[in-house]
């Protein structure tokens, strides 16, 4: 399905949404794991952010590269109580596994999403790490404990347990999918008996990892989506996309195989890592085409 919105038409509104021009209250942050992480972390305990001067700018702005992320955070930004619909979606920055993206794949959607009312729980999850899930399931962990945490402060945070979701970008995507399809993984001699782990419903935005084979024909292996499991999904790359398109494509067709309801949106330019700062390329205002979606799924009144 290919999708072209006129982006004369939204300019004007979603210039309101320009991260830059919301205010965002955040109000606690919280360790993913107050005693420790299952695995221990072997790289620079040091967290930093490695921005350089010569890196690529987004919209005119730099970007946070944030690594050396040993002590994951659950950061909670709440929507304004006036306007609060108890919708809530857990964030995952992308970065390749590597970095963090953490303002403008982080903040900056808490920014947007408590504008339309939705609570978000904005994660920095452990990077780098060389392996990600199957072949690590640290990623998987770090992305169940988040949902975990947020669905067991659902009376402290007026949350509503049954509409929580989760959302992220490239990596972050790729983990968001991982978690979709292996919420109930459990390792050995974890407790049972723990909130659901299980997103509602999914944005999956400029998927790596996904396709593999020099065709990018086939999903990649641990990626098992199945009817009445893996919730509703929302998937968006842009056909110019150095991380190829395929992936959104080749886990659109999975999920439609699977029965698992989806929608793509996939446009012609764009690119890779354009978070949700807006810009004259129409892709750049898929939040509109989110918050539409959302209202479809019966996550937002």
């Amino acid at each position: 399905m290919c999708v072209k919105t006129p982006a004369l038409l939204l300019t004007a509104a979603l210039a309101l949404l320009a991260p830059t021009t919301l205010a965002v209250a955040q109000s606690v942050t919280l360790p993913l794991w107050p005693n420790g992480a299952p695995e221990a972390y072997t790289g620079d305990p040091v967290e930093k952010d490695i921005t350089l001067p010569t890196d690529r700018l987004v919209a005119g702005r730099p970007l946070m590269h944030l690594t050396n992320v040993s002590h994951p955070t659950l950061a909670w930004y709440p929507a304004p109580a006036a306007h609060n619909s108890g919708t809530t979606v857990v964030v995952f920055p992308g970065g390749g596994y590597r970095i963090l993206a953490y303002d403008l794949e982080g903040t900056e959607v808490c920014s947007w999403l408590n504008s339309i009312g939705v609570n978000c729980a904005l994660i920095k999850y452990r990077v780098p790490f060389p392996n990600h899930y199957p072949e690590n399931a640290a990623d998987l962990e770090d992305a169940q404990q988040a949902m975990r945490i947020t669905r067991a402060h659902a009376a402290a945070w007026h949350l509503h347990p049954d509409r929580v979701g989760a959302l992220g970008f490239s990596a972050g995507a790729h983990l968001v999918v991982t978690l979709s399809s292996h919420y109930d993984y459990r390792r050995p001699g974890e407790a049972v008996g723990q909130a659901s782990a299980r997103p509602d419903f999914a944005f999956v935005l400029y998927p790596g990892y996904l396709a593999v084979g020099p065709a990018l024909d086939k999903i990649a292996p641990g990626v098992d989506p199945a009817k009445d499991k893996t919730p509703p999904t929302f998937i968006l790359q842009a056909e110019d996309d150095p991380v190829h398109e395929e992936n959104s494509l080749v886990y659109f067709q999975t999920l439609k195989q699977a029965g698992v309801p989806a929608e793509l949106h996939l446009y012609a330019d764009g690119g890779h890592g354009f978070g949700l700062r807006p810009t004259d390329q129409p892709i750049t205002h898929w939040p509109a085409l989110a918050e539409t979606w959302l209202h479809t799924i019966h996550m937002l009144p």
